[in-house]
């Protein structure tokens, strides 16, 4: 004799689906109050999301309206840092 679909010995797809719970309830475990004391996360990454982007196009902004000469004197800056770095890591791993 054939057992029926979702029985003990056959399961079905949607069993391997179901929550597994220590009591034997079906239930999953229950959501936290959302007046619990921890911080809001979520929150916390959209506000720094929004700051780093206004961030980020203040400094655009700033750099658009630089005259060449600072420019270049920027980029210099920034290829001494990047090359001091990049040496740095090189010797710390012996590249």
């Amino acid at each position: 004799m054939k057992p029926d679909a979702g029985s003990e010995e056959t399961p079905t797809m949607t069993d391997t689906y179901r929550p597994i719970s220590d009591d034997g309830n079906s239930a999953s475990a229950p959501l936290p109050d959302s007046d619990s004391s921890q911080p809001n996360e979520v929150g916390r990454a959209i506000l720094a999301g929004i700051v780093g982007g206004l961030a980020s196009a203040a400094g655009y902004v700033i750099y658009t309206r630089l005259p060449p000469d600072q420019k270049d004197k920027l980029h210099q800056q920034v290829r001494q840092v990047a090359e001091s770095r990049l040496n740095e890591l090189r010797s710390r791993f012996n590249i």
